[in-house]
């Protein structure tokens, strides 16, 4: 390929040594076309962001990325460059999250990226190519979990609502979207005196702290919520669920305190609880559409900068490492040009 075809990319590889021990690591490389994978769209990409997932591939931590050598990013907004897809077109400024990006798909965090045209979102009008990339795969999570719990029955007169992992990326964007459709949202936090002025600002009506849900407790306790949103899984998740009313909605998407689900099946049939899986990366085209339409209609754009933070593609491996650490708090914005 010639010299013009090349471009930045932070590439995810594996090694290993003579005993086996296998390890993971990344860098900013530069790259040529023919490193892309097979794809009918090829996408000049102006922003990708950085999420959980994308912390643990940048940082070498297994789980995430399945192929070796990859492109990391879970999210990819830009526009087309070519298109054997007749649903595309050159000029089309579109959306990816998830359908495999960053994980056995190159990803986002590069100035390039080729990729099914199946999955692909376009732009919404009056939401900008950053503001998309601040939304990322953690609004558009966020708003799975809004759209299952009203599919759950769940009304602003419902009663309170949980957010747990509330400083996260995922759960700034759904208290948000929650508070501007009217429902009280409470949000656990392990930094309420730091953060607790930002959460507010997002339309938390109180906070709650993350220790009272993070270690064992009993599997039904009393009863404070009509519905949560939780990315935080383990203990947590247990704990949201024995706190649940009766028939309360629990939509689980994330696991940052671990994967497992110390619990009973009591507050699922004493409370007639329903816990919710939410799958961003398989979810469907007409889901994809649908939660990026109400993204659209209800996010408040003002608050949605407000917890922006941008960088530049070299930065990336910095906020990989606070995203980690829970020190960041909000959406990282990449602009991979940068």
């Amino acid at each position: 390929m010639g010299i013009e075809t090349q471009f930045r990319a932070i590439v995810v590889d594996r090694t290993e040594d003579a005993e086996g021990k296998k390890t993971q690591s990344s860098a900013l490389r530069l790259i040529d076309d023919g490193f892309l994978m097979p794809g009918d769209v090829t996408i000049a990409v102006d922003y990708s962001g950085i999420n959980y997932k994308d912390g643990l591939a940048l940082m070498g931590r297994p789980g995430v990325v399945r192929v070796w050598p990859l492109i990391a990013g879970i999210d990819v907004v830009g526009t087309v460059e070519s298109s054997t897809d007749p649903r595309w077109g050159a000029g089309d400024r579109v959306i990816l999250n998830g359908a495999g990006l960053g994980e056995t798909h190159h990803g986002g965090l590069a100035e390039r990226a080729r990729v099914s045209g199946a999955s692909l979102v376009r732009l919404p009008a009056g939401i900008s190519a950053k503001r998309a990339a601040a939304i990322g795969t953690a609004g558009f999570t966020a708003m799975l979990s809004v759209l299952a719990l009203e599919r759950g029955g769940i009304t602003p007169d419902s009663g309170d609502v949980l957010v747990t992992g509330a400083a996260g990326g995922v759960g700034s964007i759904a208290i948000a979207l929650l508070a501007a459709r009217g429902y009280q949202v409470h949000a656990s936090t392990g930094r309420a005196d730091e953060l607790g002025g930002y959460l507010r600002g997002l339309g938390a009506a109180g906070l709650v702290d993350r220790r009272t849900l993070s270690d064992a407790g009993k599997p039904l306790q009393g009863q404070r919520w009509a519905a949560a949103i939780d990315s935080v899984g383990s203990a947590t998740l247990a704990n949201v669920l024995a706190q649940m009313n009766y028939g309360g909605v629990v939509a689980a998407c994330g696991l940052a305190q671990g994967p497992d689900l110390p619990t009973t099946v009591m507050p699922f049939i004493l409370r007639a609880v329903n816990l919710i899986g939410i799958n961003s990366v398989e979810a469907p085209l007409p889901l994809r559409e649908e939660a990026w339409g109400r993204l659209a209609a209800d996010l408040d754009l003002g608050l949605l900068d407000g917890l922006t933070e941008e960088i530049g593609l070299d930065e990336a491996f910095g906020a990989a490492e606070r995203i980690l650490a829970g020190t960041i708090h909000g959406r990282t914005v990449v602009d991979v040009r940068q």
